[in-house]
């Protein structure tokens, strides 16, 4: 299992409580929707995956065989170098190529599988269709493909599990469609995925186990 929460509580940093009694694992190769209002938790969630917030109390919250209720601030960057992140809004350095961009992730990440990254990169563009805009920067690139490199920075480092927060929010639905395959064919590939939506119509076409946030909880969800 490469997530398990039970009973866990979440707050933000403020002390505001967002969910008590959170129960929701993750299997390997596993598709999980977490959907729910704009508010109602699913980010905040999300943020705990990856330690930007954290969870209050719980019977076990662990994430890649890291204890949550122990960790060492020190030791998040370990953790989340074993998982791949996906932002709504990219955050992908404008300054430099798309290239630039995932050569900087590997040297932050401490690449050593090889001593070529530029082969990785090459694979990873290949993946996302993304090619032949190696050399482009990102305000040279549509939404949709800037968010197929950002989902080529997640699967850098080969990761178990990818978290996506609303990762077609700001996209138009063909190209929503077309992030959505890409997520489904990494799935089907074996990473786990769990990604956040308002948009519950993606859900009938690339089916996943579903949870819903709303009114301070998490429930498994059935359409």
């Amino acid at each position: 299992m490469l997530l398990n929460y039970k009973n866990a509580n979440i707050s933000q940093l403020d002390g505001t409580g967002v969910l008590t009694d959170v129960n929701l694992q993750v299997n390997e190769g596993e598709f999980v929707y977490i959907i729910g209002r704009v508010g109602s938790g699913k980010s905040s969630l999300l943020k705990t995956i990856y330690q930007e917030l954290y969870v209050d109390e719980a019977d076990e919250a662990s994430v890649l065989d890291y204890d949550l209720l122990t960790l060492k601030r020190k030791h998040v960057p370990a953790l989340r170098r074993q998982m791949g992140i996906v932002f709504q809004d990219f955050q992908l350095l404008a300054d430099r190529t798309v290239r630039k961009n995932l050569q900087f992730v590997l040297k932050a990440t401490g690449w050593k599988k090889h001593d070529h990254p530029n082969d990785r990169i090459d694979e990873v563009l290949s993946i996302v269709g993304m090619t032949d805009k190696a050399d482009r920067k990102p305000h040279e690139l549509s939404g949709g493909e800037q968010q197929r490199v950002a989902i080529a920075r997640a699967v850098l480092n080969s990761p178990k599990l990818i978290v996506a927060d609303e990762p077609t929010a700001n996209l138009d639905a063909e190209t929503a469609n077309g992030i959505m395959q890409l997520l489904r064919d990494i799935c089907d590939k074996g990473t786990a995925i769990i990604m956040s939506t308002h948009n519950t119509a993606l859900i009938d076409h690339y089916p996943g186990t579903v949870y819903q946030c709303c009114d301070g909880k998490l429930n498994p969800f059935n359409h």
